[in-house]
């Protein structure tokens, strides 16, 4: 029952609604109202639920997203796809999920672009790559955890910005700039692996300064 839930699933459960209004009346108090009606949600806890505003209902919105993308592309079909195509999969359903919602979509970028949300907007993102390399298999911890993930970001901000605008059959423009973009970062995590070999058992000056502290007997 709907009084049962926790503020948490309340806002999982409002916010595809709150999306499919935001069209129209944007992420407003109106289209969380709507939405909470729509689910039996008393009004005021939907407000309650979402008291930072349109970025709280953004930030449900992006994590419901993030769900159905990994629903979408299960674990198993993953694993018999190179890690290439495990990203393009990845971002492609999380558009895809999006796609009846472009303009909400457009209309919560705008919002997530003011000064005083860029931090959050950064947040968001962030989670959202992290959530795709994470799905792919990635387990790097070091510098590398940082590099796949700013790259990506960067990747699927651009990505986002052809596919608002994609009346392509199938978001193929869309789906080629994607393509073209992953064998970038695939060039450079091969160009970086190849690099890091070269130079492993290469001059270090911090060897060098300590032998020259601790010299060997």
């Amino acid at each position: 029952m709907t009084q049962d839930l926790t503020l948490d699933e309340i806002r999982s459960l409002l916010a595809p609604g709150i999306a499919a209004n935001a069209a129209f009346d944007g992420w407003s108090d109106a289209a969380r109202d709507m939405a909470a009606d729509a689910a039996g949600i008393d009004r005021d806890v939907a407000a309650l639920a979402f008291e930072h505003g349109p970025v709280d209902m953004i930030d449900a919105w992006f994590a419901d997203i993030d769900v159905a993308m990994l629903e979408s592309v299960p674990p198993e079909r993953l694993s018999a796809m190179k890690i290439r195509a495990r990203i393009a999969a990845l971002v492609e359903a999380r558009l895809q999920a999006t796609a009846a919602d472009r303009e909400s979509l457009r209309r919560a970028l705008a919002i997530l672009a003011l000064p005083q949300n860029l931090t959050k907007a950064g947040r968001l993102g962030w989670r959202t790559v992290d959530t795709i390399w994470r799905a792919a298999g990635d387990v790097a911890t070091d510098y590398n955890h940082y590099t796949k993930r700013t790259i990506l970001l960067g990747v699927y901000a651009a990505t986002v910005t052809v596919f608002l605008d994609d009346d392509s059959e199938g978001f193929a423009e869309t789906r080629a700039f994607l393509s073209r973009r992953i064998d970038g970062i695939m060039r450079f995590e091969t160009a970086k692996s190849g690099f890091l070999k070269r130079t492993e058992h290469g001059f270090s000056l911090s060897r060098f300064v300590g032998r020259l502290r601790y010299p060997v007997a």
